[in-house]
């Protein structure tokens, strides 16, 4: 499982370097430990299905994953369900079911979607109800720190004024936010409408809305904010301090800062060495919406025809601090881009994940795996494995090819075997007319050219046939 490094010795891990939100620089990923890479991702909200703007988030912590374990790392892979807070308490008792009833069928079919994705499922895939003991504790602590204060009514709130580092990771203070002027300026809700910097719930009171969903607390009946699950969940499963914590960029503020004060404040630690943030989706130009009708969950992109790997390949496609535009015909271009290198690799038995980790000469495609690594540059990678198709001959080149494919989670479709592609005819076409023509050379390259692609040329008297290999 051991890679070998630009430029080091065998036996060392391959370092892949990442853009750290925090410190606003590329890094490299080096666990704490020494030993294995553990890393948290704020998961689903499970009040509905995931959307294709969810899926560019997840999916690219499955590369980062991947990556890491191409390059010979063993990794602690932490998401989290989120099944309390506002909106999912709100929609069971719509639905008139339990809120385990209702967040089930939601985590069940996250889950389905996931596989369709062939995103690697997390070691560790904590519930936020279930770690409602955890979270009490937490708060237990932050008040008797002085970082936390109960309300009259029996809800809880973090003192932001209490920790002199709020804000490190959104830099609050470029947006001349006052934060002295924020502790009676509490805010209940899980969510901010808008950058506010008041004081955040901890401990929500229960309310006449919130139906059957609430837990005892030393502070009355209620169930926590939203904000703190993610911490009690880290400091359960990963420690005080850990690699490195990923979501969307929509959670650098207000959540991720929350989570850094009140993990800080009650644990120590340094939290997370390294914040790993992912862009937004545009679809058809614009931000998703179920008012503009273009907020597609996978199964709304499967019943127009489109496979779940194309939906991936198009998550993959541009680089995940910029926005990519998300349309059917992306989908239609993916499709064929699958297509090709089903038929390069025709023939050729495809590797499962863990055989494509073995191995640390990956041939021609070894670019492509740098671009992986630098900043987990998805487009470059495929730019490289793209260029160098016509150029694969060894065993080394096909290990690598497969490689590259494990480490950005693609599966390729199956080809009709005695079907011979367009291109595939005129290569064929062009080679017999450089043998007929004693051009040996051309003829030789042409040859290989088709071999690339798995595909065998045999030459009879009057002409020729082409199969696969």
């Amino acid at each position: 499982m051991q890679a070998l490094p630009e430029g080091g010795e065998k036996g060392k891990a391959r370092c892949v370097r990442l853009f750290d939100t925090e410190k606003r620089e590329i890094l490299p990923l080096e666990p704490v430990d020494g030993k294995t890479y553990r890393f948290y991702c704020c998961g689903p909200t499970v009040y509905g299905p995931a959307h294709i703007g969810n899926f560019r988030t997840f999916v690219l912590q499955d590369v980062l994953r991947r990556a890491l374990e191409i390059g010979g790392l063993k990794t602690k892979h932490v998401r989290n369900i989120t099944d309390v807070d506002d909106k999912t308490i709100r929609d069971s008792v719509a639905a008139g079911q339990t809120l385990e009833e209702f967040t089930a069928k939601w985590r069940d079919q996250f889950n389905v979607d996931c596989q369709a994705l062939n995103c690697l499922k997390p070691h560790i895939e904590p519930s936020a109800v279930k770690h409602i003991p955890e979270q009490i504790t937490m708060i237990e602590e932050l008040i008797e720190k002085g970082n936390a204060y109960a309300s009259d009514d029996g809800s809880v709130y973090f003192k932001i004024s209490s920790y002199e580092g709020y804000g490190k990771l959104s830099r609050l203070d470029t947006r001349e936010l006052a934060l002295g002027k924020t502790q009676n300026e509490r805010a209940n809700s899980d969510e901010y409408d808008k950058d506010n910097a008041a004081d955040f719930v901890l401990w929500k009171v229960r309310r006449d809305e919130d139906g059957e969903n609430y837990w005892e607390s030393p502070w009355g009946q209620g169930r926590p904010g939203w904000h703190l699950e993610c911490s009690a969940m880290i400091r359960k499963y990963l420690g005080a301090t850990f690699d490195l914590h990923s979501g969307g960029v929509d959670l650098i503020f207000p959540h991720h800062d929350n989570e850094i004060a009140q993990s800080q404040c009650s644990c120590g630690g340094e939290f997370a060495k390294h914040w790993f943030h992912i862009t937004h989706l545009r679809v058809d130009g614009a931000k998703m919406s179920k008012s503009k009708g273009n907020l597609y969950t996978l199964s709304d992109l499967e019943a127009k025809g489109h496979s779940a790997m194309e939906v991936r390949y198009v998550l993959l496609s541009g680089h995940y601090r910029k926005p990519i535009n998300f349309t059917l015909d992306s989908l239609h271009a993916a499709k064929e881009a699958l297509a090709k290198l089903a038929r390069a690799a025709a023939g050729r038995d495809t590797p499962n994940y863990r055989e494509s980790l073995k191995g640390d000469d990956y041939g021609v495609f070894s670019l492509a795996l740098k671009k992986l690594n630098e900043d987990l540059n998805t487009a470059g990678a495929l730019g490289e494995l793209f260029s160098h198709l016509k150029s694969a001959r060894s065993e080394a080149d096909w290990h690598g090819f497969f490689a590259v494919l494990a480490a950005l989670g693609l599966t390729l479709p199956k080809v009709d075997a005695t079907e011979v592609p367009a291109e595939i005819q005129e290569l064929a076409k062009r080679r017999w007319e450089a043998r007929q023509a004693k051009d040996w050379a051309v003829s030789d390259q042409l040859r290989g050219d088709l071999a690339a692609q798995g595909w065998v040329v045999k030459d009879g008297n009057d002409g020729y046939e082409v199969v696969p290999s």
